[in-house]
């Protein structure tokens, strides 16, 4: 049975989409990288970097949009979650992409700061779209019944809207104390999310096929790690003594981002495609119907002689 969207499902999307816009516009980003001259070699690694990035939310939104037909309908709408996490986060890094080239021109054997800043504010306008949708694609794919998974999935949703919400005040912030600030306070949603996915959904998991709880821990320890790199480049700077990030560490920062992206958007979906993959498989095995709106075959009329 479907789910209908409520009004509150409505207003926190309306509120991501302009937040989201209104992050990827902002003057006031993280401009650490266009301060700074680097080599041929260090641009060329963050270049490739996000090339690579781009190429792979691309493949992936291929596979997530194709790979539907090997499911049951229940388990579909994951995919169809998956498949426009990477295609947001695809658009993004073309964003992400334009701006690094446009903040650095080859000068005298050296890529050095043009007068436009690098707009890193486009990473939080993804985050604020993708992040709840991540966690809606853990929640849709255990196909759990429609009054636990509704209010765990916009519990999770929100959480993770605040979480992204109320990270970006500090990440733009030169001060010491109102990075720590904010950062702290973004900081309860995640744990809030944390433990949402390991002591609320564990509860379901235990209930799947054993193949599927597998693949289901794996899922979560992917998303926690990937997710682990995050604070570590948020803190950053303070641990470099507020004086912002040398050239190499403005690459390992970029590149860094741009791998937890892909494990967290593309390597997550993948994994959802398994375990959709894997209840599709049970569910023919133990006999049940692929559309919930088909009567069982018992229940059919059966053809006059």
């Amino acid at each position: 049975m479907r789910q209908r969207l409520t009004p509150f499902t409505w207003i926190i999307a309306t509120l991501a989409v302009l937040l989201s816009t209104a992050l990827a516009q902002s003057q006031n980003a993280p401009v650490e990288a266009a301060k700074l001259s680097l080599s041929s070699g260090q641009f060329g690694l963050v270049y490739q970097m996000f090339s690579i990035t781009i190429a792979a939310m691309g493949a992936g939104f291929l596979f997530f949009v194709l790979a539907q037909g090997n499911l049951s309908p229940k388990y579909r709408p994951a995919m169809v979650v998956s498949a426009l996490v990477v295609a947001i986060a695809c658009y993004h890094y073309f964003r992400i992409f334009n701006s690094w080239n446009e903040s650095y021109a080859l000068t005298a054997g050296a890529y050095v700061a043009t007068a436009v800043p690098f707009n890193d504010a486009y990473r939080y306008a993804d985050w604020i779209l993708t992040v709840p949708l991540l966690l809606v694609e853990a929640v849709a794919v255990l196909a759990l019944a429609t009054n636990v998974a509704s209010g765990m999935i916009w519990r999770l949703a929100l959480a993770a809207f605040v979480m992204i919400a109320t990270g970006y005040p500090g990440e733009i912030s030169g001060d010491t104390t109102t990075r720590l600030i904010w950062g702290t306070i973004s900081t309860i949603p995640f744990i809030y999310i944390v433990y949402t996915l390991f002591v609320e959904l564990g509860k379901s998991i235990d209930r799947q096929p054993p193949r599927v709880q597998v693949l289901t821990r794996n899922l979560r320890l992917l998303l926690f790690a990937s997710w682990g790199f995050y604070p570590i480049a948020y803190l950053l700077p303070i641990f470099l003594g507020g004086g912002g990030l040398s050239a190499s560490g403005v690459v390992g920062l970029q590149v860094g981002y741009s791998i937890a992206d892909i494990l967290a958007k593309v390597g997550f979906g993948t994994l959802i495609y398994f375990i959709a993959l894997e209840k599709t498989a049970h569910d023919r095995s133990m006999g049940v119907t692929e559309d919930s709106t088909t009567p069982p075959a018992t229940e059919l009329p059966t053809r006059p002689v």
